[in-house]
């Protein structure tokens, strides 16, 4: 392997702790490795107050910018669970790829990431927030960001748009009444 190769810095992307990615971002950085954690601003609405509040893009990833010489350093980080593999080698991501991050955190202060692969029409669900708070119902279409629910334990079919982000899916209920049956 040559000298080069041994200093030459790339980005690469670490999967931490739940909850852990501004703390694993902030100990890299005491360490004097280079990361990155892209955050979200959020105004949160409690009772009494208002606050601006910074939320991870990624849950549970932090992109690294290391040499092989470093590689293992970043493994002895409190809170990192690993590299993020792909095809047996730690995932590399283009510079180009965080600056576009970067620059659309700067331009677009709503941006979000929204998985939705964990979730498809049919799927039993429970909400988690708002006006139908702990109510089961069923994915009926997925529009965008709002899933499109229907009731059913109301004694009528009610249909509504749910924020992606209030509910919680409950196939393991279904799944265990049709085991007992």
């Amino acid at each position: 392997m040559e000298l080069k190769q041994l200093h030459e810095k790339r980005w690469l992307v670490i999967y931490t702790r739940p909850r852990w990615e501004k703390k694993v971002d902030g100990l890299l950085k005491q360490q004097g490795i280079e990361s990155y954690c892209p955050v979200r601003q959020v105004e949160n609405q409690w009772a009494d107050r208002k606050k601006e509040v910074s939320f991870p893009l990624f849950n549970s990833y932090v992109f690294v910018r290391v040499s092989l010489r470093e590689e293992a350093q970043v493994l002895y980080c409190m809170g990192v669970m690993g590299y993020v593999y792909y095809m047996q080698k730690p995932a590399v991501v283009r510079d180009e790829v965080i600056e576009e991050v970067k620059r659309n955190l700067t331009l677009y202060k709503d941006l979000e990431i929204i998985n939705l692969q964990n979730i498809s029409v049919g799927d039993r669900v429970l909400v988690n927030q708002g006006a139908f708070a702990n109510h089961p119902g069923q994915v009926v279409q997925i529009q965008g960001k709002n899933v499109l629910m229907v009731f059913d334990n109301i004694h009528c079919a009610l249909v509504t748009r749910i924020p992606f982000q209030h509910i919680t899916i409950n196939n393991l209920n279904q799944n265990n009444k049709n085991a007992t049956k």
